[in-house]
């Protein structure tokens, strides 16, 4: 049973390499896609797919990881880890958005942003804290899904919302597990303490208040049945835009800046 799998074990499922990527969500859900390229400042950059669609004839906004299938695609999309280029090809399709006053899905799996010496010395971080700023402030409705990874500053990017759907055995946490016992233990065998530690499974960051809801997967997680998975998905995306909806443009910005403000509030006893 899914239910009884532990924070790694959850940590595994997420990652697996049949799950759903953006480009089939996106194929299974929308209608009429229209794929914007670059960031006209220095490239295109294959990680992030950003471009409008149609949900119910409903022009959307869809931007999203794409991690890749074989191994010639997973280079060609650096294994969904951005660039700099990357999130800000992403913010310029959220400013299209926001001008023509259409909502904007984002759909979140990536291990982290690209690490390498190319995307720091381009800007990494400042393109990330951009993004986050920009996102805060947009007047239209933005729902974010994380579909399997949600790894620190680099799904954050993307990831700045009006509410935050994920998946039952997805993952969302500062850190990998690997990189969390790494710093803290120095010892790669202590990866379960840490996936427990940080808390990152669905139901933990729900009680956290990090997510607003569990989208629930098929039997033996996404992988088992996409089609199903996808579907499921489109209904908590469509439930969400209705709530949405039913705000004013200048509402959506002040809700969304509390709603991030008030996550790490606790109450020691």
């Amino acid at each position: 049973m899914t239910s009884s799998l532990t924070p790694f074990q959850q940590c595994q499922l997420a990652r697996h390499a049949d799950r759903p990527h953006c480009l089939e969500y996106i194929r299974g859900l929308f209608t009429d896609w229209v794929e914007i390229h670059g960031d006209r400042g220095f490239a295109d950059d294959p990680a992030i797919v950003v471009g409008f669609a149609k949900l119910d004839g409903e022009t959307v906004g869809v931007v999203g990881h794409q991690k890749g299938r074989d191994t010639r695609e997973r280079l060609y999309r650096n294994f969904g880890q951005p660039r700099p280029e990357g999130y800000r090809k992403a913010l310029r399709m959220m400013r299209l958005a926001e001008k023509f006053g259409r909502p904007i899905i984002s759909l979140v799996d990536t291990q982290g942003a690209s690490p390498g010496i190319d995307a720091e010395e381009r800007g990494q971080a400042e393109a990330i804290a951009h993004n986050l700023r920009e996102m805060a402030g947009l007047k239209v409705p933005i729902v974010v899904v994380v579909t399997g990874e949600g790894g620190s500053g680099g799904a954050l990017g993307i990831g700045v919302g009006d509410r935050i759907l994920m998946l039952e055995h997805a993952i969302y946490s500062v850190i990998s597990p690997e990189g969390c016992a790494a710093i803290l233990w120095k010892d790669q065998t202590a990866v379960q303490q840490a996936a427990s530690a940080l808390r990152l499974t669905a139901p933990d960051l729900l009680q956290l208040g990090v997510i607003d809801s569990i989208v629930p997967e098929p039997l033996g997680g996404a992988h088992m049945d996409p089609s199903l998975a996808i579907r499921t998905v489109g209904g908590a995306v469509r439930k969400a835009l209705v709530e949405l909806r039913r705000l004013k443009r200048d509402e959506l910005p002040r809700r969304r800046f509390a709603k991030f403000r008030a996550m790490g509030r606790f109450l020691e006893r």
